[in-house]
């Protein structure tokens, strides 16, 4: 596979306050991903910066000849507003901005495929439903077709299994697996550790910095898992992030190269 999106020291922080401190490496074409990591590891963070949401503030981000048509996002449930009057065949169509525009009309040919999306993530019949009325695993259904409508090659999810029940995620992670299957690159953020282990290939293991980047079961050792809780526990919240005439520092590990 080759190199899609490359990492290089990046230090992404708030209010001067390191949240991803000298982070580097790539995730490559086509990869399934898991980053984890203890509460508060800046997992999130380092996906808002992968998409953009987020500048860093030393270091960088390559992502080659991707725009921002080649995203697909999918925040934590946490982080949208259901409280807004909007359908879930509206919130589905979403996805179809690519080809509508920021402010077009939306074809009937969208409002079709909305529908076929709706039937892939099982809510057919949901289309007049206000998003309000849904239950949290209904919602993340929702959510996910909109994704599909959107057809991006890059999928990033923000805690895509979250307060959800099991069967609901057993089929949105059939789907996830469906969409690496396809070819597509495919990273998440998950707090689930045996979920992590079981379906993702390769995984980024954080702790405000790299702990380790590489195959899953190397990433995910006991080893790590201790170093990851330890670094997590001594970290301080006030310290500022690094001067621009400091020494550069690459992360005390360097992503391993998986085995082919």
């Amino acid at each position: 596979m080759s190199d899609l999106i490359r990492l290089t020291n990046l230090t992404v922080t708030y209010e001067r306050h390191p949240a991803v401190h000298h982070v580097s490496g790539t995730f490559r074409t086509g990869s399934l991903t898991a980053i984890a990591g203890p509460n508060g590891a800046g997992k999130s963070t380092l996906l808002k910066a992968i998409i953009g949401e987020l500048r860093p503030a030393e270091g960088s981000i390559d992502r080659g000849t991707l725009t921002r048509n080649d995203f697909g996002y999918l925040p934590q449930a946490a982080d949208i507003n259901r409280r807004f009057p909007i359908s879930v065949a509206d919130t589905v169509m979403l996805g179809a901005w690519k080809t509508s525009g920021a402010f077009g009309r939306f074809s009937r040919q969208d409002a079709d495929r909305a529908r076929d999306a709706l039937s892939h993530v099982g809510l057919s019949g949901f289309e007049n439903r206000h998003i309000g009325a849904l239950s949290a695993g209904q919602f993340q259904r929702v959510l996910f077709a909109r994704l599909l409508l959107q057809d991006a090659s890059v999928i990033l999810l923000d805690e895509p299994f979250t307060a959800i029940d099991q069967r609901t995620t057993r089929d949105l992670l059939d789907l996830v697996l469906r969409w690496h299957k396809e070819g597509r690159t495919v990273i998440a953020v998950l707090h689930d550790f045996d979920q992590v282990r079981a379906h993702f290939p390769e995984t980024l293991l954080i702790a405000r910095e790299l702990v380790d980047w590489s195959r899953t079961q190397e990433a995910m050792s006991s080893s790590n898992l201790l170093k990851a809780r330890a670094m997590a526990e001594r970290w301080d919240e006030a310290a500022e992030a690094c001067l621009p005439e400091d020494e550069p520092h690459t992360g005390e590990i360097a992503r391993r190269e998986p085995a082919e």
